[in-house]
């Protein structure tokens, strides 16, 4: 007999694997030369983070090293996406600094894009650290910043004096009041503000987001400021605006997750906001209509 939580995990897989690439390696590549075929760039991210396990954190880094040095073999245009606490952060800093640069070594070589994405506030300042240590060694990397927290304003206009490459998102994790704007108005009112920052100070960054207005508003910026910038989308989220955006001549990338932690995050991205859940509803009837 199902029980109530497996009925619900079966549910929620229909709807996930709508934007999980699946649980391999070939499946994020598969997903990542789909994407790249049909005019986007593609950004790959293994599920997984709070690793303590040293076998579990290398298992994670080798397989950021062979996705890295398999973009040129599929014929993709790829970037990864890296979490500091699924490759040592959980551990020690020291930890995650050794695994990071053996990340970065294999993305130098191949010419490949690294984020660092961010995580929960009480790991923003160190994932900062990270970021500027290694933006001086590799200049193609970029860090993830979140609208909803109060201080990212500050850490934005910190990061951009050095040239950073920024991935504005909204931000998924739940936060306390006191650090974070918790309406999806005054998050959607910050992301505007820090977007604009981005436009007039920024160069060459990413705008993640599947809100019309908030695009709308980033395509009249362009055409104030024009700069180097992509939009950063979900795998299987808003697939009927990408290729208008690409008929713009927009830059348009697909964040492919894959792996079998696919539930936490999953549960995460449907609680961070509820239009998650309309937008996956539209993308599937838009799947099954092709």
């Amino acid at each position: 007999m199902v029980s109530g939580t497996q009925l619900m995990e079966k549910v929620l897989f229909k709807i996930a694997k709508q934007w999980i690439a699946g649980n391999t390696i070939d499946d994020a590549l598969t997903s990542a030369k789909n994407a790249y075929q049909s005019g986007r760039h593609a950004i790959v991210n293994k599920l997984g983070e709070y690793h303590t396990s040293k076998k579990q954190i290398t298992i994670t880094v080798n397989e950021y090293q062979k996705i890295i040095n398999s973009f040129r073999k599929w014929k993709i245009r790829g970037a990864v996406s890296v979490k500091p606490t699924q490759i040592g952060l959980s551990i020690s800093q020291k930890e995650c600094y050794r695994n990071f640069e053996k990340i970065i070594l294999d993305a130098r070589n191949a010419h490949v894009f690294v984020w660092l994405d961010m995580e929960s506030s009480e790991h923003t300042d160190e994932t900062i650290e990270i970021y500027n240590k290694f933006f001086s060694k590799y200049e193609r990397l970029g860090i993830a910043l979140q609208a909803n927290l109060k201080r990212t304003e500050e850490d934005l206009i910190d990061l951009l004096r050095i040239g950073a490459k920024i991935r504005l998102v909204k931000g998924a994790y739940r936060e306390k009041a006191s650090i974070s704007f918790k309406s999806k108005e005054d998050v959607d009112k910050n992301f505007v503000k820090l977007m604009k920052i981005l436009f007039k100070k920024g160069n060459e960054f990413g705008i993640a987001s599947h809100d019309g207005k908030i695009i709308k508003k980033a395509e009249n910026l362009s055409k104030k400021y024009p700069k180097k910038f992509e939009f950063q989308m979900l795998k299987g989220i808003r697939d009927e605006l990408k290729p208008k955006l690409i008929k713009k001549k927009f830059v348009v990338s697909d964040y492919i997750p894959y792996g079998i932690n696919w539930l936490p995050y999953s549960i995460r991205r449907i609680k961070e906001r509820k239009r998650n859940i309309l937008l996956l509803g539209s993308s599937l009837i838009q799947s099954q209509r092709v």
